[in-house]
């Protein structure tokens, strides 16, 4: 009797089926199949053929400022860089993967292989030796991979009747680091956007993403392949980035001290991320370094506010003390806040009702709240109340 999860996988396979029934016939009568003016071997498994390119980048290739020597340093770790081109940008189990990039550092320079489906009957070819290529390596590097190009990937191995190769790999995404460290500075933390901001190279004729499955769809019915060779470039390129890129995230958070960002927004982003892990040391030097670096006004007197949090949480009492005052003496969406915490400093530590109230109404006049209101009612109710004289 089969289980619901065979009775899906069958359900899948017959709408499979119907798609690729759409194709074949048409496709020898439009002509030949161009695919090999890509360069590139075809490669013949157990499970059918499929078309493999490899490209080596060497040493003194340029992407942007930075070489790739540089991706040496990257050398000793066992990492792999993917990414994959699909038939749809939704995922599901409908989606495939006609192109999937990978690379790794070696003593060559970066080398790259691409493993490129002509037509659907190749897929569990392509998996087969995306597999065994996979599995010299302890780490999955992607961007975004964790929430689509594994679980996608996965899918198709498990359609495909495949061991998925990811079960015992770690995955390091490198979209949640960068979202911590540069959605403060830009728009977009997209790859692309990274790769001109932070490694300075501009792409130039680049095939926008939401095309792809249409310029795939498109090669399908026509086998002419020379739209395809643009999708392959934006693939390296989208890899070689997401190396270079985890030259920088990673050793961002391992040794903060040592990273190489300047910009405020950077610093402040990172020392953040810092006292989320109880790393408040080293937050408050990054917090040191934002606020005299390159730093937008707003994110200035944030970093200021957030700085001063974690002062109080350390118990460096004069330090918090410092930045409130600073806060509350200039004009900025904090004042009001630093203005309270002065008046509680005031209230509990040093007894001073009358500088406590006086911090009161100062913040209530920027702006008004319950709480504000709340203690401003309390600190004039004691102030009232006479103080009982001590007998002797």
């Amino acid at each position: 009797m089969e289980s619901p999860l065979q009775a899906q996988l069958a359900l899948l396979r017959k709408r499979i089926e119907k798609v690729d029934a759409r194709f074949p016939a048409p496709m020898q009568e439009a002509g030949v199949d161009d695919s090999a003016c890509l360069g590139g071997v075809e490669v013949e498994t157990e499970l059918g053929k499929h078309l493999e390119l490899e490209r080596v980048y060497a040493e003194e290739h340029q992407h942007g400022n930075v070489f790739v020597e540089r991706l040496r340093e990257l050398s000793g770790r066992n990492w792999v860089y993917l990414d994959t081109e699909t038939t749809g940008l939704a995922g599901g189990a409908g989606t495939m993967a006609f192109l999937i990039g990978a690379a790794s550092v070696t003593g060559d320079g970066f080398v790259l292989k691409q493993w490129f489906v002509r037509e659907h009957g190749e897929e569990a070819s392509a998996l087969a030796s995306l597999a065994q290529y996979l599995s010299s390596f302890d780490t999955l590097v992607s961007y975004n991979g964790r929430s689509y190009d594994q679980p996608l990937l996965e899918t198709r191995y498990t359609l495909a009747r495949q061991k998925t190769p990811f079960a015992r790999m770690e995955h390091l995404d490198l979209l949640y680091g960068a979202r911590r460290l540069w959605k403060l500075r830009f728009d977009s933390c997209r790859l692309v956007e990274l790769e001109r901001q932070i490694l300075g190279h501009e792409r130039v004729g680049d095939v926008p993403g939401e095309l792809i499955p249409q310029l795939y769809f498109e090669y399908l019915r026509t086998r002419q392949v020379g739209k395809l060779k643009a999708v392959l470039e934006h693939n390296a390129l989208d890899i070689l980035s997401l190396a270079f890129l985890a030259g920088i995230i990673p050793q961002a958070f391992e040794d903060p001290g040592a990273c190489t960002l300047k910009h405020g927004a950077e610093l402040s982003g990172l020392a953040r991320w810092l006292v989320v892990q109880g790393r408040l040391e080293e937050a408050v030097e990054l917090y040191r370094k934002a606020v005299d670096a390159e730093i937008s006004d707003e994110l200035l007197f944030r970093s200021l506010w957030e700085w001063a949090l974690v002062e109080k949480k350390r118990e460096k009492v004069t330090e918090a003390l410092t930045i409130w005052t600073d806060l509350a003496r200039s004009k900025n969406p904090y004042r009001a806040e630093a203005l309270e915490e002065l008046a509680k400093y005031y209230e509990h530590t040093e007894k001073n009702l009358f500088m406590a109230l006086e911090c009161t109404m100062e913040a209530e006049a920027v702006g008004r709240s319950v709480d504000l209101e709340h203690r401003r009612t309390r600190l004039e109710r004691k102030i009232a109340v006479p103080r009982t004289k001590r007998l002797l």
